[in-house]
């Protein structure tokens, strides 16, 4: 009798260990990293626990590698090109408002009194993280005549 199976990540045909009756990936290094993978994924899909848990030692990690992307970049251009190209594919397809980062907002008329974060919109459209805290006060209201210029002013 045949027992052979078909790896649902590479398609080859193997023979599962007995102790591992349900077996479905073969074990090609390849295919165990593809297991992984998937069970990672799935996990991180249905267990907040978990989720949470990588989520609080992926930051842990980046405190302790702060400069790492920058490096990588530094290091790999033909990565940070592609990076690149590839982002500003996705800012086409979007619609012509700008991108932003973190906490920019659509404006709003009128403009109240308050404090407000500015931010820079580099030439992709992109509001970056670097901001100014500054505050504005409204002077007139915007509903009112338009304030004309001295020069009209009779």
């Amino acid at each position: 009798m045949n027992t052979n199976r078909r790896c649902i990540a590479c398609g080859c045909a193997f023979q599962p260990y007995p102790q591992v009756p349900a077996q479905r990936f073969c074990s090609a290094p390849a295919c165990q990293r593809e297991r992984r993978r998937r069970w990672q994924r799935q996990r991180l899909r249905t267990d907040a626990d978990y989720r949470d848990n990588q989520a609080r030692a992926q930051a842990k990690w980046r405190t302790r590698h702060p400069d790492y992307w920058r490096e990588y970049r530094a290091m790999h251009p033909t990565y940070r090109e592609r990076n690149c190209a590839m982002q500003r594919k996705r800012n086409a397809r979007r619609s012509s408002t700008p991108v932003a980062n973190m906490d920019a907002s659509p404006s709003y008329r009128p403009l109240a009194s308050g404090f407000y974060i500015l931010r820079r919109v580099v030439e992709t459209g992109i509001a970056k993280t670097n901001a100014c805290t500054v505050h504005i006060a409204v002077l007139s209201a915007t509903n009112g005549p338009p304030i004309r210029d001295c020069k009209e002013m009779t």
